[in-house]
């Protein structure tokens, strides 16, 4: 009973955070295409702001959900089953979800060079930028699903 509602509530707030994954480069997007309109980039970098706090928060809670996960047999096999225990896709799955976090804190460094008056890099290239988080969720996803080692 508690593996089942850690896992859902790791999964819950990976959800959660990889909306802030997704979100965060597009406001990047959107401050880098907002001109002159002070209020409209004040509005953005609010926004961004209280995102990537949110963000960081879900991913505190999903880290703290997904240690018992992982080790949680060791402290208690009755509570936790060893679901991890010999499997090489869950280190792989990590490697995955690090460079996704450093990808994470990286867009934050952007938004508080905005928010410095820096410059950014071009909306086309934010756009590619973007679309980098897509690949790493689905091989995490796959990784997950198909456990091919």
């Amino acid at each position: 009973m508690a593996y089942t509602w850690t896992k859902s509530l790791h999964l819950l707030f990976v959800i959660a955070w990889m909306a802030a994954v997704f979100y965060l480069p597009r406001i990047l997007v959107n401050l880098a295409e907002v001109g002159e309109q002070p209020a409209v980039r004040e509005r953005l970098l609010l926004m961004g702001r209280r995102l990537y706090r949110f963000g960081h928060v879900m991913f505190g809670l999903l880290f703290a959900l997904g240690l018992p996960l992982w080790l949680g047999w060791r402290v208690n096999p009755a509570w936790w089953p060893p679901v991890a225990v010999g499997t090489g896709w869950l280190h792989a799955k990590l490697v995955l979800v690090a460079l996704l976090f450093a990808y994470y804190i990286y867009t934050a460094r952007l938004l508080r060079r905005a928010g410095e008056g820096g410059a950014l890099p071009s909306s086309k290239a934010l756009r590619w930028f973007n679309e980098l988080p897509i690949f790493l969720a689905l091989g995490a996803i796959w990784l997950v699903i198909a456990k091919p080692f």
